[in-house]
């Protein structure tokens, strides 16, 4: 450093001042060296490091086409922006709503509707009413290549393509089915195409429910359609209680038919068969008769008294004859009848 004492009275010199100059602008070129090899160093590091989540993978392009998939961890890649990575939720399951939208998930969830929200979940059915339906598509991304690159803005295409397929499947139904028996089957068949849209317009999503939440009547027809719905209900209650009567009642009258047709054969075979005895009996006894009439006929004479004098009771026989046997004859309860 030069002295400032000189010959001069103490002051700068030209030489000076000249030696001064140039230390300073070397000094301000090695800080301004510096900070450039800095500012160089710290861009590197921010454009040449990609930290992939682990839900995620990231889709790594050089100068915007595709260059490879990165898995989940700390990764390193071309730095100054040659190099860029998206990253895609690939283990995450996603969820598109529509006809309204969830402002806060908690133990009372608040919805919001808007005339956005009113505008895609009113439609047409198949019977020419209308209804307002309100659904949820869960997905999640099965393929980040054609999730990336494929399709432009590919959310909001996922989320026409779900609309337009809502609309032509309840345009196929009634509007009773869209809002009570039909329900499971519109659900099946929305995902279905849906899924099949996805797969041709190759989005890189998989479809992984589809799940129709509330499905009301346009807010103006409301106490009409209740009233109608209400009506239906109890004619298929009526309904329903007939066929129980006519289930209960004609089952038991065949049962009764049938244990009549039962005892009339019953009974019918009953007397053919013991006509059929007596018959053969009959035959068998004349056969005897013929081969000794006397024998046979004393036979059947003391058998038919066998029979029918134990069902008389007690009997005394007399001869017309006989005198003085009163007083020998018992008067009592076991007398003569």
């Amino acid at each position: 450093m030069p002295s400032r004492h000189g010959g001069n009275g103490g002051g700068w010199d030209e030489d000076d001042l000249r030696e001064f100059g140039r230390r300073a602008r070397d000094q301000a070129r090695r800080w301004a060296a510096i900070v450039i090899a800095g500012i160089l160093a710290l861009v590197v590091l921010f454009t040449s490091y990609a930290q992939v989540e682990p839900a995620e993978v990231g889709v790594v392009t050089r100068f915007g086409a595709y260059v490879r998939t990165i898995e989940p961890g700390p990764h390193f890649i071309v730095p100054f922006w040659i190099e860029r990575a998206r990253m895609v939720p690939v283990q995450r399951q996603l969820k598109e709503e529509f006809g309204f939208r969830t402002l806060r998930a908690d133990v009372r969830t608040e919805y919001a509707r808007t005339e956005d929200t009113e505008r895609e979940s009113l439609m047409l059915t198949g019977d020419l009413n209308v209804a307002n339906v309100e659904w949820i598509v869960q997905y999640k991304v099965r393929d980040p290549k054609k999730f990336v690159f494929k399709v432009r803005n590919v959310v909001d295409t996922f989320r026409d393509m779900s609309e337009a397929t809502m609309r032509q499947i309840v345009g196929d139904h009634s509007v009773t089915e869209v809002l009570t028996i039909g329900r499971e089957a519109i659900q099946m068949k929305v995902r279905e195409k849906l899924q099949q849209m996805c797969d041709r317009y190759e989005t890189g999503i998989q479809v992984l429910q589809l799940v129709l939440q509330d499905v009301n009547p346009p807010e103006p027809v409301r106490p009409s359609f209740n009233e109608v719905n209400q009506s239906q209900q109890e004619r298929e209650r009526s309904i329903n209680e007939a066929w129980a009567a006519y289930n209960r009642a004609v089952p038991e009258a065949r049962g009764k038919a049938e244990q009549v047709l039962q005892a009339a054969e019953g009974y019918a075979t009953e007397r053919v068969n013991r006509a059929r005895g007596d018959a053969e009996r009959f035959r068998a006894v004349q056969t005897e008769y013929a081969k000794a009439p006397q024998v046979t006929r004393s036979r059947l004479y003391l058998e038919t008294l066998g029979d029918v004098l134990p069902a008389s009771g007690k009997r005394i026989l007399l001869d017309a004859g006989l005198k003085g046997v009163l007083p020998l004859l018992p008067l009592g309860d076991g007398g003569l009848k």
